[in-house]
């Protein structure tokens, strides 16, 4: 079985996400169904087919996250000795060397990535970059928008 790397907050909202659909949708999904049998004839029964897909959407989640769960690596950083160096999970404050903008990025599983929170895939260019860098260290970043420099300035366990 192939592990997937994932942070502890990462693995925390997988596991809250399924608690509620096991715990809320679930149950609230199959009152609706057995509300909507109630009214009679299911082939022109709009409420039940609504329901019915609903159903198959918040199986097939809860299905998705259990897999994701089984599969998972969950790498908490903030037991990890801190050397400088990047690795998944660290967050890495960054000085792009053009403009001097800084900026700080959290290397995450796929699954977490959110660019507008600045959590990046492993997979990333970025990413794939900076692993195995250290603090004052100069990273070429190659990107579909063209290579950038950035140095790395500090590299975080949180």
């Amino acid at each position: 079985m192939n592990r997937v790397p994932m942070t502890v907050q990462g693995e925390r909202a997988l596991r809250d996400e399924l608690e509620r659909l096991k715990g809320v949708e679930r149950p609230r999904i199959i009152q609706a169904i057995a509300d909507a049998r109630e009214h009679g004839d299911l082939k022109e029964n709009a409420e039940y087919h609504a329901a019915r897909e609903q159903q198959s959407f918040t199986e097939g989640r809860i299905n998705e996250i259990e897999a994701k769960l089984s599969s998972a690596q969950v790498i908490d950083v903030t037991k990890i000795a801190k050397t400088g160096k990047v690795f998944f999970g660290t967050t890495v404050a960054l000085i792009n060397l053009d403009s001097d903008e800084e900026m700080e990025y959290q290397i995450v599983g796929e699954d977490e990535a959110d660019i507008k929170s600045n959590k990046v895939s492993v997979s990333s260019p970025i990413a794939r970059a900076l692993i195995g860098k250290e603090e004052g260290d100069v990273v070429l970043v190659k990107t579909p928008a063209g290579d950038t420099e950035y140095e790395v300035a500090e590299v975080k366990h949180l």
